[in-house]
């Protein structure tokens, strides 16, 4: 399993600036990614992955300063927690009130983010808006462990493909964490909290 070229990071911060949706290695599976700031983007990506629409999908940023982009304001005790644990293979749910977030929350009130420790990864976000990435399959089936298993789902329907290798990775640990700064397991990943 290999990261994001360098080379391949200029490439696709275009690609993603001009809106397009597209299949890399995360920090933990192929991901399909493109802006969570686009709200049209998002809806293909629904689409693509065959998703239910109630569901959310996890954010990938580059800095805990890339949450004030969705209006959180962190309680020091969840800042806190965040500086400790981030970045890390651990996706953090993060309670969201503004109404303009809907297209991404789902009616659910909270959105999920996570800052990857990998080093390529986190290079293209610190370039790109912040990216939703939701694993690379359609819901329910198997995650493509290889750029030839994403394209068996999505084809030419994705405008581009950046091979990592072979991903047989566990996914990210997933807690919701309240202002107390306490935080709840909902799946337990690779990383331990």
């Amino acid at each position: 399993m290999t990261g994001i070229k360098s080379l391949e990071i200029n490439q696709i911060t275009k690609l993603l600036k001009a809106g397009k949706i597209g299949v890399i290695p995360t920090d933990t599976i192929y991901g399909i990614v493109g802006s969570a700031l686009n709200p049209e983007i998002v809806e293909q990506i629904y689409k693509l992955r065959k998703r239910a629409l109630d569901k959310p999908m996890i954010i990938l940023i580059s800095s805990i300063k890339d949450l004030d982009k969705f209006d959180i304001k962190l309680s020091d005790k969840q800042k806190k927690f965040l500086e400790k644990n981030w970045p890390n293979s651990l996706s953090v749910i993060l309670s969201v009130t503004d109404e303009k977030w809907e297209y991404l929350h789902r009616g659910t009130k909270t959105l999920a983010f996570r800052i990857p420790k990998e080093k390529s990864l986190l290079e293209l976000l610190k370039q790109t808006d912040p990216l939703v990435a939701p694993s690379a399959n359609f819901e329910g089936e198997k995650p493509a462990e290889t750029i030839a298993g994403a394209k068996k789902y999505f084809g030419n329907n994705i405008s581009f493909y950046i091979d990592g290798g072979i991903f047989s990775s566990i996914p990210s640990t997933i807690v919701e964490l309240n202002e107390k700064g306490e935080a709840k397991v909902l799946r337990q990943g690779e990383y331990k909290v």
